[in-house]
């Protein structure tokens, strides 16, 4: 049987060299590759007819961990493993909680990539020895990781509270510059990291998930 894989990376490099990494073996077909989240999807509202995705997670536009959790919710036959450089708690925990069905480093080499991607789709969980070891971790202190997750990712400016509040009074960026005596470009900037600290993609759900959290 030939095992259908995707590749999601943004980086083109990276794409190119775990293709190379499958190449030496035969019952492994890349149907294709995306370069974000978004892409992802678009591919698959065209083609689903696939085994395993390998998912990076800093990507732009729509995450790894945000893709993962989208495409679990249409796609569950799809397993998914994420691939990263990244090895954190925060990112291990939200690629579980997403949904995904392993997660192994970019450094993996050919052998262990293929058995991990044979492994999770006979229903294992495909994982580095550093990153079972952290998820055992995680799963003997989940709240204490839970509240360290929000707490971290919830870490405004003082600043930035100002500017969300503004925002939920549903005023503009123009007048928002105005009342805060700076300029539009700086109010942009201050959005911008604000979705990015709140993981979200537009006004409404930042105002929210800032009231949710108590921040506005």
């Amino acid at each position: 049987m030939i095992i259908k894989a995707a590749i999601v990376d943004d980086n083109s490099f990276l794409i190119s060299a775990v293709k190379e990494k499958l190449s030496f073996f035969t019952d492994i077909e890349v149907k294709f590759s995306a370069v974000n989240g978004s892409d992802l999807l678009d591919h698959l509202n065209d083609n689903h007819n696939l085994d395993i995705i390998l998912m990076d997670i800093e990507m732009p536009v729509l995450n790894g961990i945000e893709a993962t959790e989208i495409v679990k919710q249409k796609y569950p036959h799809i397993k998914i493993i994420i691939l990263t450089v990244f090895d954190n708690d925060e990112n291990i925990f939200n690629a579980i909680k997403a949904g995904a069905d392993g997660y192994l480093l970019k450094e993996v080499n050919p052998r262990d990539l293929y058995e991990g991607i044979v492994e999770t789709l006979n229903g294992g969980a495909a994982m580095n020895p550093s990153i079972a070891f952290k998820t055992l971790k995680l799963l003997r202190n989940p709240i204490q990781i839970e509240n360290k997750v929000e707490q971290e990712s919830i870490a405004l400016t003082k600043r930035e509270i100002e500017v969300l509040e503004q925002l939920s009074k549903g005023l503009s960026y123009n007048a928002i510059a105005d009342n805060l005596i700076v300029s539009n470009g700086t109010i942009r900037k201050h959005i911008e990291n604000i979705y990015k600290k709140l993981q979200v993609h537009n006004k409404l759900e930042a105002v929210q998930k800032a009231k949710r959290n108590n921040l506005i």
